[in-house]
């Protein structure tokens, strides 16, 4: 299956002490406030079981095999001389750029881009930097400009010097984590989350340990459309304090489960609830990753969607109706998403004025399935039903052939 061309490991043998932990260099102590220094894994981390706090000085076996080649932009004399330091100690190829324009060249081949402080934009159409660089003394300014440059981690050094090390040696190994796969409509009622939910149940139903991440947290609650029953288990805001790794048997345990996957949900109530930032977000997608093999994110089309989870994804799925209005707005959606592998799903019966072909090929996107029509598609959402529809002959096949579960792409 193409999908899961991973290796996967046993998650429990990640070397995390307990929920919602970090380490500095004196060992593990919980992360209380975005002035502390923050121990995030994305989904560049390639985690390996280890012994030990990590520290700048390690041992021959602690680093990669292959240097990582890491792109610093930044003038701050500080925090080059710091990251040489420790990309030196993790084993890494380090290259120095004092501002945006001279860093253009090599920024997308690097394996992991910092940024300092020091840097207010980014270039057009870049991926956004791996980790910020700062000091303590930028104070919370450092999490406000982390979120306007979408950076996935923090870093205050010299405090969090062990474990950007880490952080450097796990990105040049192979990575143990399960594959994302994003769903998003290219325009309104395209039918995203229906066949995100659709997808994940096809992919439970061959024995492949499966997550559901609703993506929007203005769709009203992916749970409604899944069930009608109340389950217990961990929603989004439940993760709005979330600081550090998380750790993956606990992450596994806490979710409810539907249709034979897991599945984080906003709440499906009018009641305000706290919203998690970007670092618990990306905390939160580490932990599916390394507690699941396949993570289907319904991504929302709002902005927080398309500059975060999205860029998360190892391929994503462009769904849009067979109708020009459709087409266009998918074609605007499609300029703001990340250059990682891309399909697209088609909505619509052979009546409707466009062909799916033609979308296909204006979008320059591979066809990868037409979504079948279903009587009762809307009433089943609305009455948490979709699961008995995903099991209707049209569906399965659909949804196999889109996760290459048929046989086909194997």
């Amino acid at each position: 299956m193409a999908f899961l061309h991973r290796a996967w490991s046993d998650p429990s043998s990640t070397p995390l002490a307990a929920l919602l932990y970090a380490h500095t260099d004196d060992g593990p102590f919980k992360l209380e406030s975005p002035a502390a220094m923050v121990g995030f894994m994305s989904k560049h981390d390639r985690r390996q079981k280890r012994t030990g706090s990590p520290d700048v000085e390690v041992g021959a076996n602690w680093l990669p095999q292959d240097a990582v080649e890491v792109l610093l932009v930044s003038s701050d004399s500080y925090l080059q001389e710091e990251a040489k330091r420790i990309v030196a100690a993790a084993g890494g190829s380090l290259r120095t750029a004092a501002d945006v324009g001279e860093a253009l060249q090599g920024w997308d081949s690097a394996a992991v881009v910092l940024v300092g402080s020091d840097v207010r934009e980014l270039p057009p159409r870049r991926r956004a930097p791996t980790v910020l660089l700062g000091r303590a003394s930028d104070g919370d300014g450092l999490w406000r400009l982390a979120a306007a440059l979408g950076a996935e981690r923090v870093a205050v050094l010299p405090e969090a010097a062990g474990w950007l090390a880490e952080h450097l040696s796990l990105s040049g190994s192979p990575d143990p984590g399960g594959n994302v796969v994003g769903v998003i409509g290219g325009s309104g009622g395209a039918g995203a989350t229906t066949t995100a939910v659709w997808l994940a149940q096809a992919a439970a139903s061959h024995g492949i340990s499966t997550m559901l991440i609703d993506g929007d947290p203005w769709g009203g609650g992916l749970e409604l459309a899944v069930t009608a029953d109340d389950i217990p288990g961990l929603r989004w805001p439940d993760f709005a304090e979330t600081r550090g790794s998380i750790d993956p048997t606990q992450f596994r345990e806490s979710l409810p489960i539907a249709g034979g996957f897991a599945y984080l949900s906003w709440p499906g109530t009018r009641d305000a609830v706290p919203t998690p930032d970007a670092g618990a977000v990306a905390a939160v997608m580490d932990a599916a990753r390394r507690s699941f093999e396949l993570i289907v994110v319904d991504i929302g089309r709002n902005g927080d969607g398309t500059s975060t989870l999205a860029w998360d994804c190892d391929r994503l799925l462009l769904q849009a109706l067979s109708h020009l209005k459709s087409a266009v707005a998918a074609a605007r959606i499609l300029q703001e998403l990340p250059p990682v592998d891309s399909g697209l799903l088609i909505r619509g019966n052979s009546s409707t004025s466009v062909d799916a072909s033609l979308i296909a090929d204006s979008l320059s996107l591979p066809l990868v399935g037409r979504v079948p029509e279903l009587r009762g598609v809307a009433s089943g959402t609305e009455l948490g039903r979709l699961l008995e529809l995903g099991r209707r002959k049209p569906v399965v096949r659909f949804a196999e052939a889109v996760l290459e579960l048929d046989g086909k792409g194997q």
